[in-house]
């Protein structure tokens, strides 16, 4: 094997025939991963032909650059096989030294030790302080060849890239590990600030909101003062609760639903987020307002009639309110804070807790009152599930965008869902059949209080994206039951 000549040879092909906008895989990057390579083969006792094979592979693994940059491993090898005949190497050689330039295709399958060593030569620079100096250059034949469109999205791949990959002999870890660990860290936090940055709040959703919650506020206390306190009917969840306490002991009703509710907004701070809770907070004092302003004057005395629309109304007021990523009853928090220490699902731990206020409420007012009640409480749910497009406790939703790579983070690190991603295609619009890509889908599975903060996550990063969603009527098992934040 005539190692010199070819080296000879190889480089100076690179230097003539590859294009300048390779600014990263270019002559420069072949000799260094040759140097790498001998550096990590001294020191795993590599010689003899094991170690001409080796470096020939360092030579040769991105001659394939000279013709194009997809499948560049097998083009490499094709140079190969064409070449390294002539500067004496035997068929069994070339093919060793091309099983070792295909491990370097990401992500690495080395088949054998002196795979290992070129894969970890190859990729060298990542435990170096010089990481960012390489990455930029890489960046820039990325964005070349229209793999990658921003710095945003580069970052993310790099994560996802150092997180991912693994060094493999012994050398390589204590060498460069613990550095390429530093780089992930800082890209993380660059990554982190870069996607805070990029957030920006919509005066019209703030807008929006606010008069969502006002409305909100106005059908619930409507329905409150107007159907159900005139006529001692009774509603489920802690509504149903300050109802049955204001009845028993006169006290004002406002207050208590605001105390009742109080503890309830402390723990979904801890346990959903603190925009969620200060919204809640907020909604719950304008409704104690409500409730002090309007008087109590029954709308009519049909108890039918009462209890389908004072569950109408205080449905649809419950419903708007939650549309603007809030709550006017503590009862699902509570429910999802039970749901972490026992096996019921939230279904069961709301039916439980209405049972034991509507047999009270038997007990005291009789059982025809606590039968309305529940027909009222009837009401107020199916029209709060109207009101937020049916969405239950559970919701699947599919994402179909171009730019998933950058949602797909943004779902787990930020929104802390887990996600399980089909490959597809997308395209195929009438007038334009033959053209689709490759993307792909996205699946997930949220809290219907967290569609809200899906839909404007996705479309932050994506306007296009196509989103639906369907009702997941119980779900157990995987992230559903790890902290929310709204």
């Amino acid at each position: 094997m005539q190692y010199d000549r070819l080296h000879t040879f190889v480089i100076h092909q690179l230097e003539s025939g590859l294009p300048a906008y390779l600014t990263y895989h270019n002559t420069e990057h072949t000799i260094s991963v040759i140097e790498a390579t001998m550096h990590l083969a001294a020191s795993e006792n590599i010689g003899g032909e094991d170690l001409i094979l080796l470096k020939t592979a360092a030579l040769v693994h991105d001659t394939g650059y000279l013709k194009h940059h997809m499948e560049h491993e097998v083009l490499s090898c094709d140079f190969a096989k064409k070449w390294l005949p002539e500067y004496g190497y035997s068929s069994l050689q070339i093919e060793i030294v091309c099983r070792m330039i295909m491990a370097t295709r990401l992500p690495h399958d080395p088949a054998d030790h002196l795979a290992e060593i070129l894969c970890d030569a190859d990729l060298y620079y990542l435990g170096t302080e010089h990481y960012s100096f390489y990455s930029e250059k890489l960046y820039l034949e990325f964005r070349k060849f229209g793999l990658v469109k921003t710095k945003l999205e580069w970052n993310l791949m790099q994560v996802e890239f150092l997180s991912a990959h693994k060094f493999y002999i012994r050398t390589a870890i204590q060498e460069r590990e613990a550095q390429k660990q530093k780089q992930l860290q800082q890209l993380k936090a660059k990554l982190d600030s870069s996607i805070a940055a990029s957030k920006k709040i919509d005066p019209v959703d703030i807008v929006q909101d606010i008069l969502l919650m006002l409305v909100g506020v106005v059908f619930a206390g409507y329905a409150l003062k107007g159907f159900l306190v005139p006529n001692h009917f009774f509603d489920g969840g802690i509504t149903g609760i300050s109802l049955l306490v204001h009845e028993l002991y006169h006290f004002n009703l406002a207050i208590v639903i605001l105390l009742l509710n109080l503890p309830f907004i402390v723990v979904s701070y801890f346990s959903v987020g603190s925009r969620f809770a200060f919204r809640t907070f907020i909604s719950v004092v304008l409704l104690g307002i409500c409730l002090t302003l309007l008087p109590d004057v029954a709308i009519t005395n049909d108890k039918l009639l009462i209890s389908i629309f004072g569950g109408v109304f205080l449905g649809i007021g419950i419903g708007l309110i939650m549309r603007a990523g809030a709550a006017l009853d503590g009862i699902e928090v509570l429910a999802l804070y039970t749901l972490k220490r026992t096996s019921f699902t939230i279904t069961e731990i709301i039916l439980g807790i209405n049972i034991l206020i509507f047999s009270a409420a038997a007990f005291k007012f009789g059982i025809e009152t606590a039968l309305y009640s529940v027909l009222t409480y009837f009401s107020a749910t199916r029209c709060i599930d109207y009101v937020v497009e049916g969405i239950q406790a559970y919701t699947g939703v599919t994402i179909i965008s171009g730019k998933s790579e950058l949602i797909k983070y943004q779902l787990v690190n930020d929104l802390r869902r887990g996600i399980t991603v089909y490959k597809g295609e997308r395209g195929f619009l009438p007038g334009k059949f033959e053209i689709s890509a490759d993307c792909d889908i996205i699946f997930t599975v949220i809290t219907r209080l967290e569609l809200r903060k899906l839909k404007n996550l996705v479309y932050n990063v994506d306007p296009n994206a196509f989103v639906f969603a369907n009702t997941i009527k119980e779900a157990s098992g995987g992230v559903i039951k790890r902290r929310h934040h709204h």
